[in-house]
């Protein structure tokens, strides 16, 4: 494990833990995060770390709130549509970048700010769009559980050792013969040959969605 060049305690700072924490988290995966690792990573004793945080569990709200800090918050005078699009967007790519911070953030209970202001403001882009407070939480819900459950679905497939979806086809393929799976099978010949793009298939899913919150906001459109 690679140490982080720290020239002394006195310049540990909670910003220096926290990303030295998200690096970690980020190569060897959020389980690996441990106080003791952690002090070891920085070149310092872990009892060093408790001047800055609290604990394991406060380092990992921490790093959380750095992700949250790559997400794009709606501004305020954004169209509702637009501000969901791009906070969905950057989502999935911060989740790209730390697959392992979608689990995290669907299972924690505790908030930082950050992920506070966060939620705050998804929820008045909505409710500013006219949305009833009971459908604007439900159009978050789903919104966040299509784009969690994309960046786990991912976070599933790289970890099965064949990332591309055409190579997994491919390796489906003599386990689906044409003549017992019709359907199935013409479906992996059409990914073998096209291939599997991720960016059409996540943005195919998130039209569907703010189409389906469109009609109901404005139920007479189109």
């Amino acid at each position: 494990m690679k140490k982080v060049d720290v020239p002394g305690k006195a310049f540990l700072t909670r910003e220096r833990v926290l990303r030295a924490a998200l690096d970690m988290a980020d190569e060897l995966g959020v389980e690996s995060l441990s106080m003791r690792r952690l002090g070891s990573r920085l070149g310092v004793e872990a009892m060093s770390l408790y001047n800055h945080v609290e604990g394991k569990e406060d380092v990992l709200d921490g790093i959380l709130e750095l992700v949250i800090g790559e997400i794009a918050v709606p501004a305020a005078g954004v169209d509702w549509r637009t501000a969901m699009r791009e906070r969905a967007v950057s989502a999935r790519k911060a989740f790209s970048l730390h697959p392992w911070a979608a689990a995290l953030m669907d299972s924690r209970t505790s908030s930082g700010p950050g992920r506070l202001g966060y939620f705050d403001a998804v929820v008045g882009a909505l409710t500013g769009a006219g949305f009833p407070l009971e459908r604007a939480g439900r159009a978050l819900s789903v919104l966040d559980c299509y784009i969690y459950g994309f960046a786990l679905q991912r976070r599933n497939m790289a970890s099965g050792g064949r990332e591309r979806a055409e190579d997994r086809a491919e390796a489906l393929r003599d386990s689906a013969p044409t003549e017992a799976y019709p359907h199935l099978a013409r479906m992996i010949e059409w990914t073998v040959a096209h291939g599997y793009d991720e960016d059409a298939d996540f943005e195919f899913g998130l039209t569907l969605i703010l189409d389906g919150l469109e009609g109901m906001l404005n139920p007479g459109r189109g």
